[in-house]
């Protein structure tokens, strides 16, 4: 029996209100501890429950400032430690450390700790940083600003900036890929090699670098630290981050990508495993641009392999419950979070739910229902991994729950049936 699809449980923390009255009353509800206990305390039966329904992995989300309790996801690491011990089975991880707003070598120590803390039952997962409030002041001291790229935005809203905003744009975009990109680098060096120097207009390693540091246990490490980080002066040239990843190289690296080809291109480069939150389209236009893209870096996927596709599920017992679901758990975020970040998604005041299911990111019904949406996907991008997003704890954990069964015992299968990707396999593991 194929078992090709691997499922991962995506918790996106948002802190539960009946109705946006009630949100209003509890402001600010993301530092309202009774709410965020309720979001701790149902993390056991969900761990549980992924554990023993087979779950490739479970993850959480890096936000910061969320007032308003939508995404109250501040440290990702320690949640990722936390479903550790929770948990035998399943790998944990993050979808993801936002790189434009962290130290990279502060990153790489977690990921390192997380992964010998679970005997490599791991995963990391980077993002560039799309959220203006947070990212534009957690990544100042390396000149980060949120960006959306350029490139998924519609006609209509290019149409409505000048050439010299449209530029603007671009140049954000570029700026906070070239900080993403130096810092994912340093962290697969501090993973992988035993002693790092760096320089950079951001980053000295060490610092001052021509110098290097004064250190009083210079002739001590000399002969017990790594090789050359003592320079012939005496003084520290280089640092060692410890402990190296109980996984070699490393664990598996995913990397969000919305409407950016260069994201799935660099993914490509690297071998990390694109999570695509996109529709079927982009997605399936992404999984052909990324085969490609490896092939010439010496990668060989087929299609679908080594890539990921993000969704969020409503299944009910009848499609008219399973619509009331996203009425129930996701309308608010949708049209209060999404939407106001991405102006690219849809939304009708007049039939929000149906605007929830027109941005192409989200499956409701029956099963069976969803089982043929999720099928016809597959058949487009027949994806190695698929990213299961749920608003816990506005969600109740219980129908988290019973999603998850549903989707691993009646849709999963399918999809499995979808994935095989022949005898020869991938070239390289990530």
């Amino acid at each position: 029996m194929r078992d090709m699809v691997k499922v991962i449980l995506q918790l996106y923390p948002m802190l539960r209100a009946k109705d946006e009255e009630e949100r209003g009353k509890l402001r600010p509800v993301g530092r309202n501890a009774e709410r965020f206990q309720e979001f701790v305390a149902g993390l056991p039966y969900i761990a549980e429950a992924v554990d023993d329904l087979g779950l490739w992995g479970i993850s959480s989300i890096e936000h910061h400032f969320h007032s308003e309790g939508y995404e109250v996801g501040p440290n990702p690491a320690i949640i990722a430690t936390h479903l550790a011990g929770l948990t035998k089975r399943v790998r944990v991880g993050q979808l993801g450390f936002t790189m434009s707003a962290q130290s990279p070598l502060r990153v790489a120590e977690d990921a390192a700790l997380i992964d010998h803390l679970t005997r490599g039952r791991c995963f990391v997962g980077f993002s560039r940083g799309y959220q203006s409030r947070w990212t534009n002041i957690l990544g100042q001291h390396l000149g980060a600003k949120a960006t959306l790229s350029p490139d998924g935005f519609s006609e209509a809203r290019k149409a409505m900036l000048s050439d010299a905003q449209l530029k603007a744009e671009y140049e954000s975009d570029r700026a906070n890929r070239d900080i993403f990109e130096e810092q994912v680098d340093m962290v697969l060096e501090a993973w992988t090699r035993d002693l790092i120097n760096h320089y950079s207009a951001r980053w000295q390693i060490p610092f001052p670098y021509a110098e290097g540091i004064d250190w009083g246990m210079s002739e001590v490490t000399r002969h017990l630290g790594a090789e050359g980080e003592i320079g012939p002066d005496g003084r520290v040239h280089g640092v060692s981050v410890c402990p190296a990843p109980y996984t070699k190289p490393h664990p598996p690296v995913f990397v969000a990508s919305n409407a950016s080809q260069q994201t799935i291109e660099y993914a490509g480069d690297k071998g990390f495993i694109p999570a695509y939150f996109s529709s079927i389209k982009t997605a399936a236009r992404f999984g052909a641009a990324y085969v490609d893209h490896a092939a010439k870096a010496g990668r060989k996927y087929e299609l679908g392999q080594n890539q990921a596709l993000v969704r969020w599920t409503q299944i009910g017992p009848t499609t008219e419950a399973a619509r009331r679901a996203i009425a129930d758990y996701d309308v608010e975020i949708y049209k209060n979070l999404y939407q106001p970040l991405t102006p690219s998604m849809p939304f009708r005041v007049e039939d929000p739910v149906q605007s929830v299911l027109d941005s192409g990111l989200f499956s409701a019904g029956t099963v069976e229902e969803v089982r043929d949406d999720f099928v016809s996907q597959w058949k487009a991008l027949p994806a190695e991994y698929v990213v299961l997003i749920y608003h816990y704890s506005q969600m109740p954990k219980e129908a988290v729950v019973k999603n998850l069964e549903e989707f691993m015992g009646k849709v999963k299968p399918d999809l499995d049936e979808l994935t095989d990707y022949g005898s020869g396999g991938r070239v390289d593991e990530p």
